[in-house]
């Protein structure tokens, strides 16, 4: 439910007043755009409506339109913000760690995001699908930059002779293939899996599996051969 400024003690100074009404508005944008998350993923940008995110937010259209004037705004920021947390454990992988060590970490990492926000991996799906409208120039200026940087550094492994020769941007796109299928499919993994999906240990387990297939292709190997 909405937070209103009545709702904290009269008598309060201006600088509480002040620190008051920036923490309603923070819990208020976060209760929008969580509520954001839902109808989106469910019904689209297309067939989600304010009225429905200002019901799931628990709170007036007016009092909505306050923080956000339409819904493109909203939809953008939820984008934003499930970029912003897909690319945290992307921008760790540490160059000077162990190649293998890194991915398995970041492998890991995406996967307990599908599993905790599988609404978000759904959007952004959604989003790709019909061609990236809101989230172009993001995807074209942004996240290139930062694959291209990845990329660069898997390049180094495998000139160290640290991980065996492999195209970098492949990698990248399969292990996101891979660790989002588990979000994107999970009605067909469920399905399939049973009961074994609901398992409080499944996505240790796939992170376990996804891990050994992707990374046992680039393992070194002592017959690879030597230039």
């Amino acid at each position: 439910m909405a937070i209103a400024p009545s709702d904290f003690r009269n008598g309060s100074t201006a600088k509480e007043k002040a620190e008051g009404g920036t923490r309603i508005q923070s819990i208020n944008r976060r209760l929008i755009l969580d509520a954001a998350l839902d109808v989106f993923s469910a019904y689209g940008f297309r067939g989600s409506t304010i009225d429905q995110i200002a019901e799931k937010a628990g709170m007036s259209k007016p009092n909505l339109l306050y923080y956000f004037p339409r819904k493109q705004n909203i939809y953008v920021t939820v984008l934003e913000d499930t970029l912003a947390t897909w690319l945290e454990p992307f921008e760790d992988i540490d160059p000077d760690g162990d190649p293998l060590e890194e991915l398995r970490r970041y492998i890991a990492r995406k996967l307990e995001i599908s599993a905790s926000k599988p609404e978000a991996s759904r959007l952004f799906a959604n989003e790709i699908l019909h061609g990236a409208p809101a989230i172009a120039g993001f995807l074209k200026g942004r996240l290139k930059e930062l694959v291209d940087e990845k990329a660069a550094v898997i390049h180094r492994w495998i000139a160290q002779k640290r991980i065996a020769p492999v195209d970098p941007y492949h990698l990248i796109f399969t292990i996101w293939a891979v660790t989002q299928h588990y979000s994107d499919f999970a009605v067909q993994v469920s399905a399939i899996m049973g009961p074994r999906a609901e398992a409080a240990n499944f996505y240790d387990e796939a992170a376990r599996a996804v891990s050994a297939i992707i990374l046992d292709g680039i393992r070194l190997r002592d017959d690879a051969p030597k230039s």
